[in-house]
């Protein structure tokens, strides 16, 4: 009986604690949480490294790389809305001689269509002009003048395929590798398996813009832990004003009293534990953590004056402005200083009606950051330990809905830059219509593995028991790395 009544009385002392102070109420809905919930699994990463900063840095669950890393970080440029493959990097000569015409039954019955499904089919030909750019003589459409120059760098995979034709599970689907949700996004097994480099910042960030088509919605759980302990979960930082909110100390605090109650937080949380070995309390203390250190780092990641003016330039924005261009700037800071992996979604690329004008007004936005982005970390030489993704959750139909192009997951484009890709390629290709994957096909499981091999991951032996299951990141199904794209 008195055990029990101890353990009420530090209970509610600590509750009272947390809500008369400032960091405490803040986050006390969240540790309440952790009180009482079950965790999935006991398996948990506490070890700590020393990372690039001099800080202590969160290790991986793996001891070691399985074999030797290609590259240290991964940035990857999600293009919201499912680019369309055909007015950007995949060239179709016949398409554009059949436009308007029927499109053959014989490449569509039966197929999966999303808006289009029963209504007559046209051929829309390519609305932009290509050209062979570069030594490799790469087929770039004319609405990237800025990434037409990475060409040499590139490999463009034309034979991508996946499962979902809707948005939100597509990106799903992409992240994680099934539409279910509440699996671990492609984020939270990398630094679940490696951690991260540094501890003044979260090892996985997120970042948004928007702009030039629909702004399909994207949900957090797109960067979401799912099962894994959730200091692996991504941090999604704001493109403008404030970047993250609440990091700041409240009025009158100084720095000395806020690390006197995050010490007198962690000592509260460390009694829990040894309660409860409850591995989201272990989180919570990594949080408060993470959230005093980044009350320094933060400031520092956003100011530019450091920046050459030559540098801003070539991104063509303002910092801090919100768009693509300035968030293209910001993870080349953010590679710098040790994060794992920075996603930067630009919402825009929805084009159901109007996808000439749709197309180039969304490239635009996102052209010249992109190619200035690849440009900067190969002039510091960072490009050969990072690997650059560009692409979106599916591509668009070569038929016709009204003035744009439906949703399609048969084949598209993406392509790759950095280290251990081969460069100046392209691979895979669509039939004449690009239609359909026929050659060298891709698919998002089989980059998800080839992702991970760069990284001097098995994506075999990169586990986690939850439920009494052994999951991955690339599942059950077949999956392979794609040798032929990797030097």
């Amino acid at each position: 009986m008195n055990s029990e009544h101890d353990l009420l009385g530090r209970r509610l002392a600590r509750r009272t604690f947390l809500r008369r102070t400032g960091l405490g109420s803040i986050a006390l809905a969240s540790l309440l949480k952790s009180d009482f919930a079950g965790t999935a699994t006991a398996a948990t990463a506490s070890v700590a490294s020393t990372g690039p900063s001099g800080t202590r840095a969160m290790e991986g669950m793996l001891a070691s790389p399985h074999h030797q890393p290609r590259i240290k970080r991964v940035i990857h440029l999600c293009m919201a809305g499912g680019p369309s493959h055909l007015e950007t990097f995949d060239y179709k000569p016949v398409l554009a001689e059949m436009d308007g015409k029927p499109m053959p039954d014989s490449i569509t019955a039966g197929q999966p269509i999303a808006q289009l499904q029963g209504k007559e089919l046209k051929v829309m030909g390519p609305q932009h002009k290509f050209a062979a750019c570069g030594d490799s003589g790469q087929m770039i459409s004319d609405v990237f003048p800025h990434i037409r120059s990475l060409a040499d760098e590139m490999c463009i995979v034309k034979s991508m395929h996946t499962e979902q034709i809707n948005h939100d599970p597509a990106h799903t689907f992409f992240n994680t590798g099934t539409a279910i949700s509440g699996r671990p996004s492609m984020g939270s097994w990398v630094l679940y398996g490696l951690g991260s480099e540094t501890q003044d910042l979260p090892g996985f960030i997120v970042l948004t813009s928007e702009g030039g088509g629909q702004s399909q919605p994207i949900s957090s759980r797109q960067w979401h832990s799912g099962f894994l302990p959730s200091r692996y979960q991504g941090v999604q930082m704001h493109a403008s004003g404030n970047p993250v909110h609440y990091v700041g100390n409240p009025s009158g605090v100084g720095r000395d009293q806020q690390r006197q109650i995050v010490d007198a937080v962690a000592q509260i949380n460390r009694i829990r534990n040894e309660e409860r070995n409850d591995p989201e309390i272990a989180t919570r203390l990594a949080a408060y953590e993470m959230a005093f250190r980044m009350q320094a780092s933060v400031p520092e990641l956003t100011d530019m004056s450091g920046e050459p003016q030559h540098i801003i330039d070539s991104y063509g924005c303002t910092p801090g402005d919100g768009s693509f261009a300035s968030n293209c700037l910001l993870a080349r800071r953010l590679a710098e200083r040790g994060v794992r992996f920075i996603q930067l979604y630009h919402r825009g690329w929805d084009h159901h009606g109007g996808v000439k004008a749709g197309v180039a007004k969304t490239a635009e936005l996102v052209d010249r950051g992109t190619a200035a982005l690849v440009h900067d970390l190969k002039q510091r030489g960072m490009l050969d330990e990072t690997l650059i993704v560009w692409g979106g959750e599916f591509g668009r139909t070569p038929m016709a809905q009204g003035s744009g192009r439906d949703h399609h997951i048969k084949g598209f484009s993406m392509w790759m830059a950095g280290g251990g890709i081969r460069r100046g390629t392209s691979y895979g290709a669509t039939d004449e219509f690009g239609y359909n994957a026929v050659e060298n096909k891709v698919h998002v499981r089989d980059f998800h593995a080839t992702m991970l091999h760069l990284l001097g991951i098995d994506h075999k032996r990169l586990t986690f028991k939850f439920q009494g299951l052994d999951f991955r990141l690339t599942g059950v199904e077949e999956a392979e790395v794609v040798h032929e794209l990797l030097a």
